[in-house]
């Protein structure tokens, strides 16, 4: 717990939100009465992670504290993942276990997150504990804590769900009796009905996840770099070895290879048809990882402990080896740690998340003058605003209706397209924010406000600036001449620029025009 935790707060400060932290950060700001207005239409699945980060960041609002939640949730979930280790297969392999998910690069990514992934990966840590207790225990009383954690876990975000088809290949796994399977029953199904109100409700926003694709074969891949101690290299063939010697202790096993595999494959498989798999999604499925390289490293161990040399000068004991063993063990850990060092600090830097919206926020600050237009394409572009509003504090937003907390979206209601037009009509100057792909003129977007706002920016405006900040562009588009409207013949433009009072011109020799 002690290395999670140094782990979490090293480089937590990262200088920075992306997109998603921003939504927790200016979500939760909000009072209890807009949140629940917004989680009607948008977000139920973040529902009691936002109303639990309204009171944190009731304390103190900034980035640090945002993010400290998730480096708490971490720490105590690489704490259970020991005690787990600890239960199965004693302290040396919990001890091992922990280390080994505190070290690994994805969740020290998680943990400095300011979104609900690692508190979830906790609380599945925990249920699997509850559930080791319950199979070892007797009594229905040993099944309510876990129920209750589970619930909590699956209200957190509801795909940690199939941590319950985990939990149910473990119990079919280790043979349990019936009366077993009876208690694990009654909770599972505590579960579910505590959880139909959320899953009805988020079924009528699923349009939030439409971004998401069909996983691969490289999604299978990448998904088995991220969850051991390292993606490449030595570490990681080391780490696939060790968790197939792991697979021969049978209890640890039981428990561990359920947790790793069942959620990604449950996901990745009806994301075939409805595309629901992220990694994020299926952090907690790190920590069985974790325990399978433990096993593994722990049968190396033994195997080495029971050595024993005896030469002419030179006598080595069981007790020595298992010495030489344990000091082995740390170097190992040290040297995977230091290998995997680039790969730790490239997570703690802005520049590694998607996007970096205090750095839009400082270039609008630079370059925007007091009182300019500005346009957000697309409106979630807003988000760069709201997160850090000094930057446009001077500027005025062209496109918004109704602000968000009002409105009760993410982003603010934009205005219809027609009164969208009349508003571009009446600026000759406007500052666009926006993704470089998402300028592209050949764009079509399925939104019929973002439709008019690239419409109007090609018919009527031309680009004067543009500034570049990461995948960011901030543009300043200026209203076109008349002869250099699209579709206005050039005869007829020249004679739209001729003063009323002009005289018509001498017959004879033609003059040379002077404009």
């Amino acid at each position: 717990m002690a290395v999670m935790l140094a782990a979490g707060l090293w480089g937590l400060d990262r200088g920075g939100m992306w997109g998603d932290e921003s939504v927790t950060f200016q979500v939760a700001q909000r009072t209890v009465p807009q949140i629940w207005r917004l989680l009607h239409d948008v977000d139920a699945v973040h529902g009691l992670y936002y109303l639990f980060m309204h009171a944190v960041l009731a304390v103190r609002a900034d980035e640090v504290v945002l993010r400290l939640p998730s480096v708490c949730a971490a720490t105590v979930a690489a704490g259970l993942v020991a005690a787990l280790g600890v239960r199965l297969s004693g302290p040396r392999l919990g001890l091992l276990a922990g280390l080994l998910y505190a070290l690994t690069p994805m969740t020290g990514h998680y943990a400095q997150e300011g979104r609900s992934y690692a508190l979830v990966a906790a609380g599945a840590a925990g249920a699997t504990l509850l559930l080791v207790r319950a199979v070892d225990g007797a009594g229905a009383r040993r099944w309510w804590p876990y129920g209750t954690v589970l619930g909590v876990t699956c209200v957190l975000h509801e795909l940690a769900v199939p941590v319950l088809c985990a939990h149910a290949v473990t119990l079919a796994w280790l043979r349990v009796p019936r009366g077993v399977w009876r208690g694990w029953g009654r909770a599972a199904g505590a579960v579910a009905v505590l959880l139909l109100p959320l899953v009805w409700v988020s079924q009528r926003q699923s349009g939030q996840v439409a971004w998401l694709v069909a996983p691969g074969w490289d999604r299978v891949e990448r998904l088995a770099r991220n969850v051991v101690p390292g993606p490449e290299g030595a570490v990681f063939w080391a780490s696939l070895l060790l968790a197939a010697l792991g697979l021969r202790e049978r209890r640890t096993a039981a428990v561990a290879l359920p947790l790793l595999l069942v959620p990604p494959a449950l996901l990745m498989t009806v994301s075939q048809v409805r595309p629901l798999y992220h990694d994020r999604y299926v952090l907690y499925a790190l920590a069985g990882a974790s325990l399978l390289v433990a096993a593994g490293a722990g049968r190396v161990a033994g195997a080495l402990g029971r050595v024993r040399f005896d030469g002419r000068r030179v006598r080595i004991r069981g007790r020595q080896v298992r010495a030489a063993v344990g000091v082995c063990g740390v170097l190992a850990l040290t040297a995977g740690f230091l290998a995997q060092l680039p790969v730790h600090r490239q997570d703690r830097t802005a520049a590694h998340r998607p996007d970096n919206l205090a750095v839009v926020s400082a270039l609008a600050l630079r370059q925007v003058r007091p009182g300019d237009p500005v346009l957000f394409v697309p409106s979630v572009g807003r988000l760069a605003a709201l997160a850090y509003p000094k930057g446009f504090r001077r500027a005025r937003d062209i496109a918004l209706a109704d602000p968000a907390p009002r409105s009760g979206t993410l982003w603010g209601r934009e205005a219809a397209p027609d009164r969208l037009r009349q508003r571009l009509a009446s600026v000759d100057r406007v500052w666009v924010v926006a993704e470089r792909a998402d300028l592209d003129p050949r764009r079509a977007p399925s939104d019929p406000v973002e439709r008019t706002k690239l419409a109007v920016l090609a018919e009527e405006f031309t680009v004067r600036e543009e500034h570049t900040e990461g995948a960011v562009v901030l543009r300043l588009h200026v209203r076109r001449r008349p002869a250099e409207q699209p579709g206005v013949p050039p005869g007829a433009a020249t004679t739209a620029r001729l003063p009323a009072d002009r005289p018509p011109a001498r017959r004879g020799r033609p003059r040379r025009a002077r404009w």
